[in-house]
């Protein structure tokens, strides 16, 4: 993977990374309800599950690309569409407030519930499958390639998303708030949006 591929992956991951999804949520409401540090304790179990998801679908699309490279070149541009599904509905979804729920929260075992969360969320194995073959590059050994992948997306998993149990912490009382929570949506999503439209007009000059 060259220099230029590896920045554009990592400057990817942390838009999507920090876009609010169910993980990030979780972390949100123990942060807000318990404290920064027991929301970082569940970012810790949510970095462990998608941990599994990337064995998962490295496995996966390792098989592919070996079986027929057209198949991985049609589920890159399918990954960039999905990406771009993202992000118009994280944007359209600016008129309804995250829905955190403090009250619910069980104040025990903060790193089961972030890798349970994670690790049964369908959603988010779906996302990495459609996130992870837009920095491959085929004609170069995929398995170095996901040597510096996954490591960086699970480095950048747990330092943005526990900025979100920091924040979350510390701005407790704005994070509640519709507006606050209407803007990071619609940030968020347009964010998305042009990562997906950055990534396809990559794949039409490559």
């Amino acid at each position: 993977m060259d220099l230029h591929r590896y920045l554009a992956f990592v400057v990817a991951t942390s838009i999507m990374i920090a876009s609010p999804g169910p993980t990030v949520i979780l972390t949100i409401a123990h942060s807000i309800s318990s404290g920064w540090k027991h929301g970082v304790t569940t970012v810790a179990g949510a970095t462990l599950g998608i941990a599994v998801q990337l064995i998962v679908v490295v496995i996966g699309l390792a098989s592919l690309l070996n079986l027929v490279a057209d198949a991985f070149e049609w589920l890159r541009w399918a990954g960039v569409a999905y990406l771009i599904y993202l992000g118009i509905k994280q944007w359209r979804s600016e008129s309804k407030p995250l829905d955190i729920d403090t009250s619910a929260v069980n104040k025990k075992n903060f790193f089961t519930q972030g890798l349970i969360t994670t690790i049964v969320n369908p959603k988010s194995l779906i996302f990495i499958a459609a996130f992870l073959p837009q920095f491959i590059d085929t004609v170069r050994p995929i398995g170095i390639q996901y040597a510096f992948i996954v490591p960086t997306f699970l480095a950048i998993t747990f330092v943005v998303t526990s900025a979100w149990a920091l924040v979350a912490g510390k701005l407790r009382g704005l994070l509640k708030s519709e507006q606050a929570q209407k803007s990071v949506s619609r940030i968020s999503g347009g964010l998305m949006i042009l990562t997906g439209i950055g990534l396809a007009l990559a794949r039409r000059i490559n």
